[in-house]
């Protein structure tokens, strides 16, 4: 199969220094955060791909490069073979830009609160000069709602109803490639099967590939063709959800599934994650899941261990993997 992303040893280092003047008063050095640190990884056409881990782990500052709402500090990023960090050609620009979309965690923040329906689902069609004659009607029937809902505002629906509206409007300029964030974190448990739900039938319905990030580990294992599984920015572990739920040989990844609940463990005695996520301005030597880790060794301190082949389909950055 054709990847239409790749992502090749992408790193984003954010600028968190204090204001010159006070650092110069204080005698202050510069502070570096690394929200994402060398993460490489390919998302084959019609697929799900899925990027999971803790809050502040980068899931959601690789997707805003994905779609290139944030440059890469190092590293790049391959939509359908155009960098469109260093693309010269306009018209390549347009047209894979056009065929990216993104659906945002919040649907009551991601919403144009003065416009209405209609003119938000068709928004993306409308920048991109494409015919807009009952698209949005078109739209709102094919994510569950009523066509008559174009003439209304955000304010009038519920939760889910608004999230369906963001995927309708993500639908618009016919994308390729769909970079959800979170997108059912913000609703009830109901409403978020009935999202997920139609975003696997709009999937399948129209060819479409998913880069899907989220810390819901059962969402997860629901959606996902693929999962990558991220720590403190570093990709520890990439399989599919079979042989990663199995399986996982990396020790977040188990520390990861251990701490989830589970509809057959009532009564089981988990040991708690043990430590907290490390400060991403001053990361650990050596591996970053070291300093929490219950079978580290001295090497693990020390050097950074690199993201191998460990079977089919997986990939492991951990020294004692086997």
């Amino acid at each position: 199969m054709a990847f239409i992303v790749s992502v090749r040893s992408l790193t984003r280092v954010f600028d968190v220094s204090k204001p010159w003047l006070n650092r110069v008063i204080e005698r202050l050095p510069k502070r570096k955060l690394t929200a994402v640190s060398d993460v490489s990884f390919e998302i084959e056409e019609n697929t799900v791909y899925a990027l999971v881990g803790e809050s502040g782990s980068g899931k959601s500052t690789i997707g805003k490069m994905v779609v290139g709402l944030l440059p890469p500090s190092e590293g790049e990023v391959e939509i359908e073979g155009v960098n469109l960090a260093t693309e010269t050609d306009a018209d390549k620009i347009d047209t894979v830009r056009s065929d990216i979309q993104m659906i945002f965690q919040d649907p009551y923040a991601s919403l144009n609160p003065r416009w209405k329906v209609g003119n938000i689902i068709e928004e993306p069609a409308v920048a991109n000069g494409d015919a807009t004659d009952g698209l949005a009607e078109r739209l709102l029937e094919q994510v569950g709602l009523s066509a008559s809902d174009v003439n209304k505002f955000p304010h009038e629906f519920s939760g889910g109803q608004r999230q369906r509206i963001c995927v309708a409007r993500a639908l618009a300029s016919e994308p390729n490639l769909i970079v959800c964030d979170e997108p059912t974190s913000a609703l009830d448990v109901s409403v978020q099967a009935q999202v997920l739900n139609l975003m696997s039938d709009l999937k399948d319905e129209f060819g479409l590939t998913y880069l899907f990030i989220s810390h819901d580990l059962t969402v997860i294992q629901h959606m996902a063709d693929k999962i990558g599984v991220l720590y403190l920015g570093r990709l520890v572990e990439e399989a599919s959800p079979d042989a990663l739920f199995d399986s996982p040989k990396h020790p977040y990844t188990q520390m990861l599934l251990e701490a989830a609940p589970r509809m057959d463990g009532f009564g089981r005695e988990v040991e708690p994650p043990e430590g907290e996520i490390p400060d991403p301005i001053n990361p650990p030597t050596g591996c970053a899941f070291h300093p929490r880790c219950p079978i580290a060794v001295e090497c693990c301190a020390k050097e950074r261990p690199v993201l191998e082949t460990k079977g089919a389909g997986r990939r492991v950055a951990c020294f004692l993997a086997e």
